[in-house]
């Protein structure tokens, strides 16, 4: 049973209260003053204790899908490798596999639109990176074979898991609905997470003699993408949206490759790399990318290309308000920055979900097909 199985989350729930139920049952028997009474005592105790712990864990990881499956959480998960181009016939893509859209006709491409799970080469990067792509229902319809498709890069936070954006925060089924309520044009999403190393927080940074994080999105993604499915190749293609640290990948990459990305969305973003223990060392003494990082210093000191913004905050509960009013205030001509400001929101889940059904229109409104 996997991971986020409903199923484990229930059993765990049931064995701890049968556990608890047998401590009581037993504990008069184990207040007798002996060690085999006080081993037993500990190891009931510690055991309920471990169960219920467990169960939160669950209940907690079911919500916000911190972890995917056993593999990732323990560390296991391999997110990375080297494809034969050979073997999978178009370079730099390879196919797992074929997913449903949990709407109605879920199942029926023509109807509800797919899911596939592919793997991503980066022909520059050397990187190797798993990723979701929504492919919308007219996609697979008669009189679009030959229509191109905007498309747009999805990106969760850190350590988040790309099964965040299909589950969690629902961008298939919100792009699904409004494309049907003629509310944004038909979109394709390439969903992932903002790492490309397992366990590191590589936040689209190229980093010297490491990943070339950077690279990978700006350059080697699009280009792959663009060779698989019907997505042009031009900067008005091509939006980028994230949450949190896959929000600041959003603005940065939109900011720094105005060649590439028309629009950038930043959920709750930061406004420059975290340097810590889960990024290590991201410049490795660089001052220049690391200044050229810092997306406040970045437009205060660098030129602004034909960029889009559209930056989300709430007034109370984000720690991100005041460096985004600062980040609003810096964008210049002929750049363009949008906002949405809540009243009270925080840097969950619940606040994103408030959020991307109109960051989304407006990032529709940015794009266009070939």
């Amino acid at each position: 049973m996997g991971l986020t199985s409903t199923n484990v989350l229930l059993l765990t729930v049931l064995c701890t209260v049968l556990l608890f139920a047998v401590t009581i049952w037993c504990w008069p028997r184990l207040g007798r003053p002996s060690w085999r009474a006080v081993l037993g005592r500990v190891g009931l105790l510690c055991t309920v204790q471990a169960l219920v712990y467990s169960s939160v864990g669950l209940v907690a990881n079911n919500t916000f899908l911190f972890y995917s499956s056993w593999d990732d959480l323990f560390g296991h998960a391999n997110a990375t490798g080297v494809l034969d181009a050979k073997a999978v016939g178009i370079p730099g893509i390879q196919l797992v596999a074929n997913q449903k859209v949990k709407v109605p006709g879920a199942g029926k491409p023509r109807v509800s639109g797919e899911i596939q799970k592919i793997t991503v080469q980066g022909e520059r990067s050397g990187i190797a990176s798993p990723a979701y792509v929504y492919l919308p229902p007219e996609y697979f319809q008669k009189g679009y074979e030959k229509k191109t498709f905007p498309a747009s890069v999805v990106l969760t936070g850190f350590p988040g898991t790309a099964e965040n954006l299909l589950k969690g925060l629902r961008y298939p089924k919100t792009a699904w609905t409004q494309a049907r309520q003629k509310k944004m044009q038909p979109m394709i999403l390439i969903m992932m997470r903002p790492t490309v190393v397992p366990g590191r927080n590589t936040q689209c940074v190229n980093i010297p003699g490491g990943p070339q994080s950077e690279t990978f999105f700006a350059s080697d993604l699009p280009k792959a993408i663009s060779g698989t499915f019907r997505v042009g190749t031009k900067p008005r293609n091509w939006g980028f949206i994230g949450d949190s640290t896959g929000g600041y990948c959003a603005l940065k990459i939109a900011r720094q490759h105005p060649e590439g990305y028309a629009a950038g969305v930043g959920l709750s973003a930061d406004y420059k790399p975290d340097i810590d223990r889960d990024s290590g060392d991201l410049f490795h003494g660089n001052k220049r990318e690391e200044k050229r990082s810092d997306l406040l210093w970045s437009l205060d000191h660098l030129p602004q290309g034909n960029s889009n913004f559209l930056v989300t905050t709430s007034k109370q509960g984000e720690p991100n308000y005041r460096a985004t009013q600062q980040f609003i205030s810096k964008v210049k001509a002929p750049a363009h920055v949008s906002a949405i400001t809540l009243d009270t929101g925080g840097h969950n889940f619940n606040t994103w979900r408030r959020e991307i059904p109109p960051a989304l229109i407006w990032l529709g409104s940015r794009l266009a097909a070939q």
